[in-house]
């Protein structure tokens, strides 16, 4: 959603209408509970894919976030006992808690047995993706895919509820093609049938992606339909977004994704700890954390690789240019990586 999209809905909904239902609505940072879990307010980070590990978690729990969510975790992987999901994927650390790890596939019985695996690793809660819209992820069934067969979608749901001790909640779309309303239809039946403890709801539709407005009156709709928190996610860039979806939706919490790529501070911005803009010393001392704590996670040769996602993010914050830091990304070295980044 852009600026101008924004103070376009902005001027639309003062004076009535969905805009002024929620004024007396509880603060970001009031704390609110899903199952048995208290969350100490209501920013989340939310499951991002192929960056989500423990210390992305971490550092959004260091700048304020009430609880963060793992990128998505195979079931079949935890299943069929994949090294690397065991050792990394599902890697906690004891700081990050509150925590929720997030699982996806497609069969009840093994989605049984990965809730019970996650729950064991640590995980304060169990989450369950259904609404991925990768091709690679939908074509076996996962993800968005499961819109598509809601009785299949309340039975991986239902066997996850069933094989662990923890509660399970859902981040699913509003559809799967552009007018599709049928995610709300399914939330529904994922909290009245399967059991689950709260619903993450991104209103796009997976074809478009992150493309469009999101319709926040699909989360208002679906709040008033079901008795467990509604967590609203899609379009939250900035803290003005993320405050203005709140509002809209009327849900219970915000879940931020792209709004905390390179600015861990939005989460400070939006529990009102530190609003103002980091000092460039601020910023630069961050990106080193996350390269030491990416050594410490990957070791020093994947996560020279790894790393080459974040500068980007980081440099605007810097007032640089990629073409100020030409070739960072090709450093190998993170000993070399680490003194051209505390040089700029």
């Amino acid at each position: 959603m852009s600026a101008t999209e924004l103070q376009a809905a902005q001027s639309e909904s003062v004076g009535s209408g969905p805009g002024v239902a929620h004024r007396d609505r509880p603060a970001l940072t009031e704390p609110f509970s899903i199952g048995d879990v208290e969350i100490p307010n209501r920013v989340l980070l939310a499951p991002l894919a192929g960056i989500g590990n423990w210390f992305v978690r971490l550092q959004a729990k260091r700048h304020g976030a009430g609880m963060a969510f793992s990128e998505m975790v195979s079931s079949h992987a935890i299943h069929y006992r994949n090294e690397r999901t065991l050792t990394q994927l599902l890697a906690i650390h004891p700081d990050e808690h509150p925590v929720a790890l997030q699982l996806f596939g497609s069969d009840p019985e093994i989605m049984r047995e990965a809730a019970g695996r996650v729950a064991e690793a640590g995980a304060d809660i169990v989450d369950l993706n259904m609404g991925c819209p990768v091709k690679k992820v939908r074509k076996t069934g996962a993800g968005a895919e499961l819109l598509a067969d809601p009785d299949l979608a309340v039975a991986v749901a239902r066997a996850a509820v069933e094989g662990c001790d923890r509660p399970v909640t859902v981040k699913l779309r509003s559809g799967l093609v552009s007018g599709d309303r049928s995610g709300v239809g399914v939330a529904v039946r994922l909290v009245e049938e399967a059991g689950v403890s709260a619903v993450a709801f991104h209103p796009r539709s997976a074809n478009i992606g992150h493309k469009g407005f999101p319709d926040y009156g699909l989360v208002r709709e679906l709040v008033g339909l079901v008795d467990v928190p509604v967590i609203v996610s899609g379009g939250l860039s900035d803290a003005e977004h993320a405050r203005f979806a709140y509002e809209e939706s009327g849900a219970d919490a915000v879940m931020i994704a792209r709004g905390s790529f390179g600015n861990p501070w939005i989460f400070e911005e939006l529990v009102g700890t530190e609003p103002e803009v980091p000092p460039r010393g601020v910023v630069r001392d961050e990106l080193l954390w996350v390269v030491d704590r990416a050594e410490e996670h990957f070791g020093a040769e994947r996560a020279a690789r790894y790393l080459r996602k974040f500068y980007p993010w980081y440099l605007p914050r810097l007032g640089l240019s990629a073409r100020d830091v030409q070739g960072l990304d090709r450093i190998d070295d993170l000993s070399l990586v680490r003194e051209r980044i505390a040089s700029l």
